[in-house]
């Protein structure tokens, strides 16, 4: 995993956080190619979020561009290029960078990636508190239609902010037990996940997040996108679930919201007491399988 410090990387294992975060998970409408207004929308909300004293924002997957297949194949000029050591320095983005250093609200929004190498990602960028943009993480798992446009990244990512290690994935991500569990394994006591659930798949969309999060006995920051056009229409149900899956904040399917809600490391300590699968859970599953005839 790669850490991507705030105030100071906190190291893995089973520690736990010693004071509460209150986090902001975004349902918004972006629109398709206007990376520079979509940016600007971002900042709203990243202000709305500071208004609300939280700590951090995570904004849908490619909220930047706007999940748009037709327009992100139609050319670069919807990306943001990334140097060789991730820093993103792209002009449209200094209205967010500007917002972020004035409220402290550490925000997480989805990007289409240029790397120094020609790779083109779907990424989370992280806005710092003190206005730099890095790369977070690539997505790892690419959704069909996404194989076109994108390349897998190599690499999970935890971010540390405030001695609260959150492990990092997109949408497709969180469909693979895996993934969540990876970033717990790496001592994750949350995992954030911007994603494009597009109208029908209301279904999936509320068990795979809630599921990750009791797999892990983890929190977990939902944000969707929302609106759009046929067949590019997006469901919203933006949510923050608690180490048992339960809901503490949750968005309708339509319309732009923002939900907020608080972290309690008291309710982490006390679900993994209480339900030990990470401790638990054997290295190999067993071991060798064996076939039991009928």
């Amino acid at each position: 995993m790669t850490v991507l410090p705030d105030a100071g990387a906190t190291p893995p294992g089973p520690t736990v956080p010693t004071t509460p975060l209150r986090v902001a998970a975004g349902q918004a409408e972006p629109v398709p190619g206007d990376v520079a207004g979509n940016a600007g929308a971002a900042a709203e909300l990243t202000r709305r979020a500071g208004a609300a004293g939280a700590t951090l924002l995570v904004l849908p997957e490619l909220f930047l561009p706007a999940y748009h297949p037709p327009t992100l194949a139609a050319g670069n000029t919807v990306d943001v290029a990334a140097d060789p050591a991730g820093r993103v320095a792209d002009p449209r983005l200094d209205r967010l960078r500007a917002t972020v250093r004035e409220t402290g609200v550490v925000t997480v929004v989805g990007a289409a990636v240029r790397h120094p190498d020609g790779r083109r990602t779907c990424s989370s960028l992280v806005v710092r508190r003190d206005g730099q943009v890095v790369v977070g993480y690539d997505k790892q798992h690419l959704w069909a239609d996404e194989r076109a446009l994108f390349v897998p990244g190599d690499r999970g990512a935890t971010l540390s902010l405030d001695g609260w290690r959150f492990g990092l994935g997109i949408c497709y991500d969180g469909c693979f037990p895996e993934h969540g569990r990876a970033a717990a394994g790496d001592g994750a006591h949350g995992y954030l996940c911007p994603s494009g659930y597009l109208v029908g798949s209301e279904h999936r969309r509320d068990l795979y997040y809630p599921a990750r999060a009791l797999d892990n006995t983890m929190f977990v920051v939902f944000a969707n996108a929302v609106g759009g056009a046929d067949p590019w229409r997006f469901n919203g149900g933006a949510a923050v679930y608690d180490p048992q899956g339960r809901v503490l904040a949750r968005g309708a399917d339509t319309g732009v919201d923002l939900l907020v809600a608080d972290l309690d490391p008291a309710v982490l300590t006390a679900t993994r007491a209480a339900h030990r699968m990470l401790a638990d859970r054997l290295p190999h599953q067993g071991g060798p399988r064996r076939v039991v005839p009928a």
